[in-house]
């Protein structure tokens, strides 16, 4: 069976599963989900509560046989097993399978791992687990649906906040759900019950905003301009290596140029994206990035990536990250976009 997370409390008051995988990247997410699983336990007679991580060398063979037998005085027990890559290998894999297959009598495992991709959830091991019990996914809260998240989150320590400042609080915290979570602890602890102002707010929490490229990526993409410039801003002031950056803004790009010139051919846009390997998911997304590019500025903006290149080795006068910054808003049809794109095209005629 497979969860939300959620959907994780309404199933507890069901039922409580003899296996569960727990596959998420948000600690915070996963900490919590986790603390709801012992809490239920804990109310079924679970008293005995293990903990072992599989590493390098762990020996799966003695693992699995100390559950053979329980004796008539012991207490149920909570087995919790991290897999810190996501991967137990072959023998792993083996004895998670013989595991589900036939679980021991008054154990309840918990095998904890970072997201796994689709690959990672239709392996055997992955697939046995879940349906031996519950697949359980938590997944961060989009991220215009973040300010909601704190919403909810404020009011369940009795605090309220108009959309204005909830949306301000979403800025500073994004990114790092844990570090929200302390914030609200924070305003929970400073202010009383009640409303909260955005000057409360802005007096009490800090900028603990986290990113990485896959959100520059995404801001690229819905073109929220404001977003995508405030984590390029994010990304220079970390130190995050402009290479990478240009090569992961560069393959989006290089991507809807594939797509708009097929298009121009007459070829299928579905079958375009199938074969430049453009998740479902995103597909929708994907499309509405290129009808608003157009093939004219996505034709300027290849260019626009060989300039870029230029100025970030150092070759070019220009800011490569100013530069960066004006090409997803040209391309956002944002900004001073036009007379940019036309210096691109001028200088490679």
């Amino acid at each position: 069976m497979k969860l939300r997370g959620e959907q994780l409390d309404d199933a507890l008051k069901k039922n409580l599963a003899d296996v569960w995988l727990i596959s998420g990247d948000e600690p915070l997410l996963v900490d919590e989900a986790l603390a709801r699983i012992r809490a239920a336990a804990r109310a079924r007679g679970f008293d005995e509560r293990q903990s072992h991580q599989a590493e390098t060398g762990f020996d799966w063979r003695a693992w699995l046989a100390g559950f053979d037998s329980l004796s008539l005085f012991s207490s149920r027990r909570l087995v919790e097993l991290r897999l810190p890559t996501g991967k137990p290998g072959v023998e792993g894999g083996k004895t998670l399978e013989a595991w589900a297959a036939q679980p021991p009598a008054d154990t309840l495992l918990l095998v904890i791992t970072p997201r796994l991709d689709k690959a990672g959830l239709a392996s055997k091991w992955a697939s046995s687990l879940e349906r031996a019990g519950i697949l359980l996914q938590t997944m961060p809260p989009a991220s215009e649906r973040l300010p909601e998240w704190i919403g909810a989150r404020m009011a369940a320590r009795g605090l309220r906040a108009d959309r204005d400042t909830l949306a301000w609080l979403a800025t500073r915290v994004e990114g790092n759900l844990l570090a929200a979570h302390q914030e609200i602890e924070k305003l929970a602890l400073l202010l009383p019950p009640g409303q909260v102002d955005l000057a409360a707010a802005r007096a009490a929490v800090a900028d603990v905003a986290r990113y990485d490229v896959g959100d520059l990526s995404e801001s690229f993409l819905k073109a929220d301009a404001v977003r995508f410039c405030r984590i390029l801003d994010a990304l220079r002031a970390e130190g995050e290596g402009l290479p990478l950056v240009l090569a992961v803004v560069g393959n989006e790009i290089r991507t809807l140029h594939r797509l708009a010139t097929g298009v121009e051919h007459g070829r299928r846009l579905a079958s375009l994206m199938q074969e430049a390997r453009v998740w479902e998911s995103r597909q929708g997304l994907v499309e509405r990035a290129l009808k608003r590019a157009g093939a004219q500025r996505l034709a300027w903006a290849m260019r626009a990536l060989a300039r870029l290149d230029r100025a970030a080795k150092g070759l070019l006068r220009e800011d490569a990250w100013d530069e960066l910054k004006q090409l997803g808003l040209a391309l956002m049809q944002r900004g001073r976009a036009p007379a940019f794109m036309e210096s691109c095209s001028e200088e490679y005629k």
